[in-house]
């Protein structure tokens, strides 16, 4: 199973960006898929996760921000940042989660810095 993530980069504080996931037909039919990430040091948090049916949940420090969304014609999940700040600054990995069975991609970096 493949996560393939991609769109990390650097960003101004108060700048976009866009992260995509891309996955297996399987695992966006079947899988809720998110993000999390992660700085050196700390836990990983929620970012935000779409089900198959659309349902979205998001962080708080995101909400607001950040949306999630589902490409079926690509079989990806896309997180749109808005609005970045300094301490969005972190690895962002995508993950599908199903049960108690989950994947995850290797990451892409996002660095909000002037």
């Amino acid at each position: 199973v493949q996560l393939v993530e991609g769109g990390g980069g650097l960003v101004e504080p108060g700048g976009s960006l866009k992260l995509s996931c891309i996955t297996s037909e399987e695992i966006f039919n079947s899988y809720t898929v998110g993000w999390y990430r992660q700085t050196p040091g700390n836990q990983r948090e929620m970012v935000a996760s779409i089900t198959t049916s659309g349902v979205t949940d998001y962080g708080d420090s995101v909400k607001g921000r950040f949306t999630v969304s589902r490409d079926k014609s690509k079989n990806s999940v896309s997180l749109e940042m808005k609005y970045l700040k300094a301490e969005d600054t972190a690895e962002y990995l995508c993950y599908a989660l199903r049960n108690n069975r989950s994947y995850w991609g290797q990451g892409t970096q996002v660095t909000v810095s002037s």
